[in-house]
């Protein structure tokens, strides 16, 4: 055992703990919340998708976030801390690391940034149907795994770029911790390569499961190496515990191939 209480057996292997948070809730998840409800068929984000900032209640999510981080203790924090670059993530955890006191540098890292909808950017499900009948209709006939619009990306084509990610987490080399600040279609698909989902099992989970705004989920493997176990998913125990409003904003749940 080194000073650390580790192994050398675990040393050699990758990382020990896996937390996936969703960022705080976003102007762009009001806005799209908004159109919804009045019908709309364009969502009147503020800015483009990457430069979207956190909601004032999202910016309390992340606070909330960063006071239950700082209850873990010393030896079982994240030795690692890495966001998509989009602005609500990293903004999330900024917040949260600087709340937590946690000695930590935020790192990003492009591949966890949310999907890219191409065309389809800025349009709730009416504009779709209106503007681009025959996308919505190769949307329902390929269904969300494998539907890609133009100039933006299918779900596959995340999970793509999301294994080379957890692929770095077996070449460590040092038992870290770390922690992923990314978006609910990242951490959906991060759960369809760590569990070995097929199609069917991740569009079940992904209509009848939405992701909630600065939730916590959580994979251990004690030996640093071998399959990930799922210890918890989606918890937001940690905002209602300190009154913080619980954000619920989903994506379609018109998912699977019709």
């Amino acid at each position: 055992m080194n000073e650390d209480g580790l192994t050398d057996a675990v040393q050699e292997a990758g990382a020990v703990e896996l937390v996936l948070v969703r960022h705080g809730e976003s102007e762009g998840n009001v806005a799209a919340t908004e159109a919804r409800l009045a019908g709309a068929e364009v969502i009147a984000v503020p800015a483009r998708d990457p430069d979207v900032n956190l909601s004032d209640t999202g910016q309390d999510q992340a606070k909330a976030l960063g006071t239950a981080l700082a209850r873990i203790a010393e030896n079982m924090r994240p030795d690692a801390v890495v966001s998509s670059p989009y602005a609500r993530a990293r903004q999330t955890a900024e917040i949260a690391v600087e709340t937590a006191g946690w000695p930590v540098k935020v790192l990003t890292d492009e591949r966890l940034r949310d999907r890219e909808l191409g065309i389809l950017d800025r349009l709730t499900s009416r504009g779709v149907e209106n503007r681009y009948p025959e996308e919505a209709e190769r949307r329902l006939w390929l269904g969300k795994l494998y539907y890609r619009p133009p100039g933006g990306e299918s779900w596959a084509d995340v999970a793509l770029r999301l294994r080379s990610v957890l692929d770095e987490l077996n070449t460590l080399g040092s038992g870290r911790r770390v922690m992923l600040v990314c978006h609910d279609a990242v951490i959906l698909l991060v759960r369809y390569v760590l569990e070995g989902m097929s199609e069917e099992d991740i569009l079940d989970l992904a209509s009848t499961t939405s992701v909630l705004n600065a939730s916590i989920t959580r994979y251990v493997r004690p030996t640093g190496s071998g399959p990930w176990e799922l210890e918890s998913f989606n918890v937001a125990d940690h905002l209602t515990e300190q009154g913080v409003t619980v954000t619920e904003h989903a994506g379609d749940a018109s998912v699977h191939p019709q």
